[in-house]
């Protein structure tokens, strides 16, 4: 049985991700603020372990406790989207739990690499200009937006994170960060996975929170999955429907 640390598991995508991870098979620990915030059934599963805690206020040792035995830990967090959620602290939530998880995992020296998989936006880029399909205009709104909007910024900061900090040669982490479009409800169904991005900034494609669970669930427990994204930047939308 592989066992999952999940943060950001009472949200939207979260919950989906933490109850597809147990209908997988995967033994789930999930840092949560709150475990009411679950729903009742999932709350309940054998195979989950509830943690209730502010990520960024335990200690490292506890961290560690935590992420010790784990092959992958994934990040659901966001900012509440709020006045207060957006603009208000932490600013950096993402990405000081990105550093303090991905530096948890490390210390505890696991002898395979831990998986280290981050749900981000497609208004996070690819170092080096890779994103071919960003013009000019649509950089400049995003550089506005990381400046006067904090958790634009903090996504591409965690982002950077990893693909600088860590790249593709970690003894102890391997990451991949996952980019959806538009999040929509719905179940899941037919999705494509594509490097750069394939939609405009002002022309945004969609991407239901079910399939965003879907392929971090794939990237946990399907080997050719993981080999195919690792140290990538994954953009998923929804297979258009047929006429």
């Amino acid at each position: 049985m592989q066992t999952a640390l999940v943060v950001g598991g009472t949200g939207r995508t979260g919950q989906r991700l933490v109850r597809q991870l147990l209908e997988r098979g995967v033994s789930v620990r999930a840092i949560v603020r709150s475990r009411s915030k679950l729903p009742p059934e999932v709350a309940r599963h054998a195979a989950l372990t509830v943690i209730e805690a502010n990520l960024l206020a335990l200690s490292d040792a506890e961290l560690e406790q935590h992420v010790r035995g784990c092959d992958a830990v994934l990040s659901c967090l966001g900012h509440v989207l709020s006045l207060r959620g957006i603009f208000g602290p932490p600013r950096d939530l993402v990405t000081r739990a990105t550093q303090r998880l991905c530096r948890a995992i490390a210390a505890t020296a696991p002898a395979a690499p831990v998986k280290f998989i981050l749900m981000s936006s497609v208004s996070v880029h690819r170092p080096g200009r890779l994103d071919a399909r960003r013009g000019g205009a649509e950089r400049a709104v995003l550089w506005v937006l990381r400046g006067l909007v904090p958790p634009t910024r903090d996504n591409q900061r965690a982002a950077d994170l990893l693909g600088e900090q860590l790249g593709a040669g970690s003894r102890f982490v391997e990451w991949a960060v996952v980019r959806p479009d538009s999040l929509l409800d719905g179940d899941v169904s037919p999705y494509t996975l594509h490097e750069g991005l394939i939609n405009g900034l002002f022309s945004p494609g969609k991407t239901s929170m079910a399939n965003v669970a879907h392929f971090m669930c794939e990237l946990v427990s399907n080997p050719q999955t993981w080999a195919d994204w690792k140290a990538k930047l994954p953009v998923i939308v929804n297979q258009p429907a047929r006429p």
